[in-house]
Parts: C-alpha cells; structure tokens; sequence
C-alpha cells in the first residue's frame, strides 16, 4: 500500500470514529444537548481536528442521518428484489419502514427531526438528505408501477403520487406522538395493532375493483402484520 493509499485510508477511519462518537451523543440527548466539544471529548480529540472533516455540528448530525436513511433503501431494495406481485412488495415496504422504526428508532428520530424547520435549507447536506430519502421513497414508487403492470394495482393510479400517499402516511404513523398513542390505547387497541390494520385500511384504496387481498395470504413472502423478528 502507498503512502497516499494509507493516509486516505487513515483520514477515512478518522472520519468514521468522529461519526460514532457524534452518533452515541445524539442517540442519548437531543440535538441542542450535544456540543462539539461534547464530540471532542467523545472521540478523544481536539475541536479543531473535527472541524477539518465536519464543518459544524448539523454536518456531523447530517451525516448520521445519511447513515439511517441508507439502511431504510437497503430494507427498502430488499423487498423489491423479492419474487412477489407490486402490491404484496408495498406492504412488505411498509413493514420494513416499521421494523426499521422498532431496529433503528434513534436513527427514525434523527430522520424526522431533520426534516424540521431547524435546520438550514442552503445547508448542502439538506439537498443530499432529500435526494437519499427520495431514493427510498422512488424505489416504493416502482412497486406500485409494477404493481399496475403486473394487475395487483389499479390502473388509474398515478405511481408517483401513490408512493408520496404511502411514504407520507408510513412517517405520519411511526413519528406519532406518544399522546395520540395513549389514545389509541383508550380506545382499546395497541399501537403495534393500530400499525398492522393500516394495511387492511389502505388495501382496498390501491387493490383493482377495491376488491383488497387479505393480508395473511402474503405470510409466503415473509409478511408477518409487523411483528419485528424475533
């Protein structure tokens, strides 16, 4: 290995070690309760060294976000590579975004905190946000295509519009307040539950002829009402 090799190799594992430690911080406080000295001494190194590979801390707390967004499009990519009709792969979609949401929820959290007013728009990492989480939301976009050339899905249906009904609805749902979710379980229904009818709900909206398949038939292709593995 070249020296040049080494010293690009080195600067990237430097990179990664100030990720994790801004990544441990902001998955234990909020956003306004980390500091980058608090990274500094997180990842034993000056301030000024972290300033060299971030900009500033909504640098680093984008840069953690990419992370999370990029393991919802692998969850995301999985389903679509399976053998299934385009309506079976959007609903395994939408278990995926809700398995991610109970695997990763401080990756959720930072996910939709960015999506707040908080942060700058000019910030570069905004636009590299909304073209990663565009990604996620273009790939559930082909399985609705695929599912109106296939016949699982109505024709009438405009695939870009459906998947932002779907992206937007997915988010709605697992970025719920907590109180609404006491409502719910006024209302004698878990919030576990409440996720899993909201297929039965959709269904009919996209099935041909409102005639909706029943869910339980799509258990071959690893659909199990939201229940998180294991």
């Amino acid at each position: 290995m070249g020296i040049s090799e080494r010293r690009q190799r080195e600067k990237e594992q430097r990179r990664t070690e100030i990720l994790d430690a801004a990544e441990r911080l902001f998955f234990a406080k909020n956003y306004e309760e980390v500091s980058m000295d608090g990274i500094a001494r997180e990842v034993e190194l000056n301030k000024a060294t972290i300033y060299l590979y971030f900009e500033n801390k909504e640098a680093l707390y984008a840069a953690i976000v990419l992370r999370g967004i990029a393991l919802l499009k692998e969850k995301f990519a999985e389903c679509m590579a399976t053998d299934a009709p385009g309506i079976v792969k959007v609903v395994l979609m939408g278990q995926a975004y809700y398995r991610f949401s109970q695997e990763h929820p401080e990756y959720l959290r930072m996910i939709h905190f960015y999506g707040s007013e908080r942060f700058s728009k000019e910030n570069p990492c905004t636009a590299e946000i909304g073209k990663g989480y565009g990604s996620c939301r273009m790939v559930l976009r082909d399985a609705v295509r695929q599912g109106i050339d296939d016949g699982s899905i109505r024709a009438d249906l405009d695939p870009f519009l459906t998947s932002m009904y779907l992206m937007i609805s997915f988010m709605g749902i697992l970025s719920m307040e907590e109180k609404w979710k006491l409502v719910i379980e006024e209302g004698g229904f878990g919030y576990e539950e409440y996720c899993s009818r909201f297929f039965r709900f959709i269904l009919p909206a996209i099935a041909p002829d409102g005639k909706s398949p029943d869910v339980k038939c799509f258990a071959r292709y690893g659909f199990v009402l939201t229940k998180p593995e294991g």
